[in-house]
């Protein structure tokens, strides 16, 4: 076995608690000059209908909106890597109508792939009334549950580099988003636990959730933190790693058991995340091999056009964009 070496601390704006972010750090406000594009864009998509996935940014004058994705790379590349977009006009548009201009301004930012197997390219996140239970393949965004942080996709050899979230309509009540820095997780643990940080270097089994070609496993092997000698990127999800030890019929061995233990002890700080409500119209971006996001219980309306109802992308710049990657 590769002996791992810690590094030391991490010293960059990745690494922040709640105390250090500013609204400006993440807040990216929609001019009007850009809303007017928007409002002329969709002039265009109800004149001439097409698949939302075959328009391209290009295919629109989107000058001023491009210069606001541009600010939302930069702060998911170089700042605190999480963005909040204010916002689109959906009291205006149509569900479709407001999905277009999301993948159009998310293009800008990164290039969507696929969430599934099936080529799913946007995912309605709900609940469904349906259990997230181990090998179901149903996952925890169909249901109310609290997800605690975690990653997108961290059973699959190529998780997305960036998660989008467009908020249609929130929940009656809970649903509160949440975002935290891994990089401030692996400092906490480097100083209060430097012998369990380094069982997080090692692989855990994780539940692939039925995204998997016939005669494959159902569980996947990886590492919590992996380092490339560039940067430290995150593949955290208790909920996965649980169901993968409890589709092999065997329990997480006891140093792995504690390391995980241990992380989730510092999730629970008062001071390490950052929570916002969402509002419809809002577009929230994160970096998914930095940061972990979450979501608190919800309570839902019961007539059906009124649930909570948030729109997901998943943008990755290399390889396929097929779910493989």
């Amino acid at each position: 076995m590769t002996e791992i070496t810690l590094s030391g601390p991490i010293e960059r704006p990745s690494a922040w608690r709640r105390r250090d972010i500013r609204r400006e750090d993440y807040r990216i406000e929609l001019s009007a000059a850009c809303l007017d594009e928007i409002r002329r864009a969709v002039d265009e998509i109800r004149t001439h209908p097409l698949p939302t996935i075959l328009r391209t940014p290009a295919d629109f004058d989107l000058t001023n909106c491009r210069a606001a994705m541009a600010e939302v790379r930069r702060v998911l590349k170089q700042g605190v890597r999480f963005a909040v977009v204010d916002r689109l006009p959906v009291e205006e548009l149509s569900k479709h109508e407001a999905e277009a201009i999301y993948w159009l301004l998310a293009s800008m930012v990164a290039r969507p792939v696929a969430q599934k197997l099936d080529g799913t390219m946007i995912y309605d996140v709900h609940d469904t009334g349906q259990q997230a239970l181990p090998g179901s393949g149903i996952r925890p965004d169909k249901t109310n549950i609290e997800i605690r942080f975690h990653i997108d996709n961290a059973y699959n050899t190529t998780p997305p580099e960036i998660v989008g979230l467009l908020c249609l309509r929130t929940a009656k009540s809970g649903g509160v988003s949440r975002v935290l820095s891994f990089h401030t997780v692996y400092n906490e643990l480097l100083a209060r636990h430097p012998e369990l940080l380094l069982r997080l270097y090692r692989p855990f089994w994780f539940d692939r959730q039925r995204e998997f070609f016939p005669g494959e496993p159902d569980t996947f092997s990886a590492s919590v933190f992996e380092d490339d000698g560039e940067e430290l990127r995150a593949r955290f999800s208790v909920h996965q790693i649980n169901s993968g030890y409890a589709l092999r019929g065997e329990p997480i061995d006891n140093e792995g058991a504690a390391a995980l233990a241990a992380a989730l002890d510092i999730f629970e700080q008062p001071d390490i995340a950052i929570d916002f409500e969402f509002k419809p119209g809002e577009i929230q971006f994160v970096d998914n091999r930095t940061l972990g996001h979450s979501r608190t219980e919800f309570e839902d309306y019961p007539e059906p056009e009124q649930r909570r109802h948030l729109v997901r992308l998943w943008l990755r710049d290399h390889g396929r964009r097929a779910y493989p990657g």
